[in-house]
This record gives C-alpha cells, structure tokens and sequence, in this order.
C-alpha cells in the first residue's frame, strides 16, 4: 500500500472516530435512579472512558418526550442511540422507519427492523439465585416481592424469584405487590417503602424489588425494620451495608458499552440479542457489603444452581412464554 493509500485510510478511520456520535435516551426515573438507567448510564461511562469517545443522553420527564428526544439525536447524525426501556418501542418503531441510516437499539423490548438491535435479558434466571438465597437466609419462612409497573416483563422477575424460594424451601410463602399500572411506578419510593413494610407486618424478613427509583425505599424500609432488602439490576448492595443481602445484577451496562463497541468498529448487529446467566448478562452480587451474610453454604448453593441452569440441569420458567408461573 502507498504511503498516500495509507494516509488515506488513516484519514478515513479518523474522520469515522470524529463521524462517531453514540446516544442515550433513559427512562422515567433518571438516570440516577441507582438501578436500571444507571447501569446503562454506566455502560456509557466505560465506554466513554475506554475509548474517549463522549456521548449525548437524555433524561426523559413524561411519555410525550420519547419520540421527541429519539428525533432530535437522529437529526443531528447520532448513532447508534440506545433506548432504555421497553416503553420507548413505539417511537423507535416510528423513528427507526424515518431514519434507515441510523442504528438504534432498545433495552428490554423486541422492535422488529433492519436497523434495531433489541436487547432482552433472562431476568428470571438470576432472579432464581437471589430468590434461593432469600429463602436461605429466612428466618421466617416468609419473603416479599415488589414490583415496579404491573406488566409481564415485572412478573417475569416475581416469577423467577418465586421458584428458586420455592425449590429451596417448598414450605415457603412469596408475598407479591406491584407498585402501579402507569410509568410513574418506577419513581415513588415512598410507596415502595410502605409496599415492603406492609410484608414485613406479614411475616416476611427478606423483600426482593424490581422497580427502580421506587426501590430504593424498600430497602430503606427492610434496613428501617432490621430486615433484608435485595437489590436489582446495578449492585445496590452498598446502599445499606449489611442489610442489603443481594443484588440481581442485570447488565443494561454491559449492553450498552458493547452496542457502542459494536458500531464504533464496525461489528454492528441488528435483530435480538438475549444475554443471561450463560452470557454474563445477569448474576448475584457479592461483595464486602454483603459478604458477611451470604455464608458459604449460600453461596456454594448458589453458585452450583447457577451452573445447572447454564447447563440445562435446572430450566427456569420464563413468565412471559405464557403468563403461568408453576
């Protein structure tokens, strides 16, 4: 190759690298919610400070704003931009058809085009390990479950949760609520807070959420009670040292730095994309905050379910296959 063809390259990867504008939208919540905008607006950090490459996002305040704010980056030539949340399938259905140049990806939804990577997670899978170390580390018997917004995808951690209580302890009782029907859900602590206390008054010692900001007052509530909370999708367990038992790490970070990755080199894939235990895209927490109450007999059990649902031995029920939990 000449020297002038190699300029020439060199000069073309450059321009690409200046050309390069990925995006965030977050979901209602913010992306400090502590939990699930937060681990994409980690994902985007890393990202950022692997590569040097910034990024643009937007925190959305109502539903109006989603088609809006997915526009405007497409507009401007951002791309890929990443929606956090299956509600933003509607206006990147729409957006995604008007501009077929543009790479979009959505988190926790399937958009069916040519130019949308859809990113959905086996939620129910590591949802099993923090519902088997629940029933593990129960005094009572009886552990809680709270929701966010009352849809399938929710369920589906409930579910899993449920059944790996429920294969450790089948004496066991799984308290269940979910926090509303509409957006506004994801963002009312105080009522997540009253949710869990109202399990705690049940019997139950250990309350599991799925519900971003709004669980950050559960387990305020469960280190009110002296009891435990469990945390999910970023590692919450450093939010009340020793009362939080666990996290469900859900990687929305890992996600979005390898759909950033992607398309910065070239490798960019549309259609689904399913990360669970056996991809990394969930786990159990442990760490100096909690690892005084996982003992080693929890975490052996753990550990070793954990292996048979990546080797088939054990297969978890996905909720949204049929809307059953057995």
């Amino acid at each position: 190759m000449t020297g002038a063809a190699i300029a020439g390259v060199m000069m073309a990867s450059t321009a690409f690298a200046a050309d390069f504008k990925p995006a965030v939208v977050y979901d209602l919540g913010g992306k400090f919610d502590k939990s699930f905008n937060e681990s994409a607006y980690t994902g985007a950090e890393k990202f950022k400070k692997d590569t040097g490459v910034e990024y643009r996002d937007f925190e959305i305040q109502n539903d109006s704003q989603r088609e809006q704010a997915l526009r405007n980056f497409a507009k401007r030539g951002m791309s890929p931009i990443i929606a956090i949340g299956f509600s933003h399938a509607n206006a990147i259905e729409k957006v995604a058809k008007e501009f077929p140049d543009i790479q979009f990806a959505i988190v926790d939804m399937v958009v069916d085009l040519p130019n949308v990577r859809s990113i959905v997670f086996k939620e129910h899978e590591g949802s099993y390990l923090v519902g088997l170390l629940a029933a593990k580390a129960s005094q009572t018997g009886k552990v809680g479950f709270v929701g966010g917004m009352d849809i399938d995808l929710i369920h589906k951690f409930a579910c899993g949760y449920k059944q790996g209580v429920m294969a450790t302890n089948p004496q066991a009782e799984v308290f269940q609520n979910m926090t509303g029907t509409t957006g506004a859900a994801w963002n009312d602590p105080v009522k997540g807070g009253e949710l869990a206390k109202s399990q705690f008054d049940r019997g139950a010692d250990v309350v599991y959420h799925a519900a971003g900001a709004t669980g950050i007052g559960v387990l305020q509530a469960a280190a009110d009670a002296g009891k435990l909370g469990i945390g999910v999708d970023s590692n919450q367990n450093a939010l009340h040292p020793g009362k939080v038992l666990t996290s469900m790490l859900k990687r929305v970070d890992v996600a979005v730095d390898k759909a950033f990755t992607d398309a910065k080199n070239g490798q960019w894939t549309s259609g689904i994309e399913v990360l669970g235990l056996a991809e990394g895209g969930v786990d159990y927490a442990l760490d100096q905050y909690n690892e005084k109450l996982v003992t080693a007999d929890m975490k052996a059990a753990a550990d070793q379910a954990k292996a048979d649902i990546i080797s088939g031995k054990i297969t978890v029920h996905d909720y949204m296959t049929d809307k059953t939990c057995p």
